[in-house]
């Protein structure tokens, strides 16, 4: 099972609440990137945003930086907003990380849990599903044909063009992002992608039915088991104690949560929804190293995964404590993740 981390690169606040500048959490990205490395985390994945909670808008930037600072992890999105973006542009950019990284980049397509990139590029967002679909299928084709000839209806066609650069090995590696919909879960089993499971809230356990589901569709559709490939993507903090690491992350992700929630008319979060996700039934894995060996084995048992993405940054920790937990995880969890899955 592979062990990565995934960020969006939550921004700092001020003592009024006022985001800062981008600049400072853009440079603390790579250097935590370079740490990710350094230990042994096997990938790392960037979200993409268009708002001023988070600092970054263009993930592939980000992975281009990194790739130049970094030897063995692998360097995804973690999503491109494929909906509203231009799928032929999309796959340059990462085929060239793929060069740029020899051989280390993937694209992990969703369609987004904000909107705010529709309005922005231009996009109706009547269009929401219809966009994905026939923008994956794009993406999918310059893939697997060069030179592409393609027609659809939100985007000029394309007529015997060539899209340079390719991949190193004249392919990229495409995942899905899938937010727990039995239609997202029908595409992906269709098309044979990998696919990943954001699941940050409520008891996993809910989610089991949607991973046996994909499964089954995948095999049924012929794709080689050989190459089946699922994960999930939970919301993380590793300390070295975990009713301190608790405490003090608490004010970070709540006050996150509420500056989300103000937007999509949540009530505000509190302490108590907190501790339950933190327990053996939820979602969340903040505390100490043992907690989350045990809560990862949990997930792995639980629906037989093939990757795990712990999402480090919500509300924007500090640096010092996001450096603190990467070394941690690299360090301590996951060399014993990986011991017990070997036996």
């Amino acid at each position: 099972m592979e062990l990565g981390i995934g960020m969006f690169g939550d921004n700092h606040y001020d003592t009024s609440g006022k985001p800062l500048a981008a600049g400072e959490r853009l440079r603390e990205l790579i250097e935590e990137i370079k740490l990710m490395d350094e230990v042994g985390i096997d990938f790392f994945g960037i979200g993409e945003h268009h708002r001023p909670d988070y600092a970054v808008s263009v993930p592939e930037i980000i992975l281009a930086a990194a790739a130049t600072v970094t030897k063995k992890i692998k360097l995804g999105s973690a999503v491109t907003v494929l909906s509203s973006s231009d799928p032929v542009r999309i796959y340059q950019s990462f085929a060239t990380i793929d060069q740029l990284s020899n051989g280390r980049a993937e694209l992990m397509a969703g369609r987004g849990s904000f909107i705010e990139s529709f309005p922005l590029y231009g996009f109706n967002l009547n269009d929401y599903d219809a966009l994905f679909d026939e923008k994956l299928e794009l993406l999918l084709q310059i893939d697997r044909q060069q030179p592409i000839t393609w027609k659809g209806k939100y985007r000029a066609p394309l007529q015997e063009q060539e899209v340079l650069p390719r991949p190193l090995n004249d392919h990229l590696d495409i995942w899905l992002a899938l937010g727990g919909t039995p239609q997202s879960v029908v595409r992906a089993g269709k098309l044979g992608l990998p696919v990943v499971f954001a699941i940050i809230g409520g008891n996993p356990a809910q989610f089991q039915p949607l991973f046996q589901y994909y499964k089954e569709l995948y095999e049924s559709f012929g794709h080689d088991m050989t190459k089946f490939r699922v994960g999930v993507h939970m919301h993380s903090f590793f300390g070295e104690n975990s009713a301190q690491t608790a405490d003090e992350y608490y004010p970070v992700y709540s006050a996150q949560m509420n500056r989300v929630g103000r937007t999509r008319g949540w009530p505000p979060f509190q302490r108590d929804q907190f501790d339950y996700g933190r327990g053996n039934e939820g979602a969340y894995l903040f505390g100490d190293a043992n907690e989350a060996i045990d809560k990862i084995l949990h997930m792995h048992e639980l629906f037989g995964i093939t990757r795990f993405s712990a999402h480090l940054d919500v509300g924007g920790p500090s640096h010092a404590s996001l450096m603190k937990a990467i070394e941690i995880y690299g360090t301590r969890i996951a060399p014993k993740v990986r011991e017990a899955l070997r036996r």
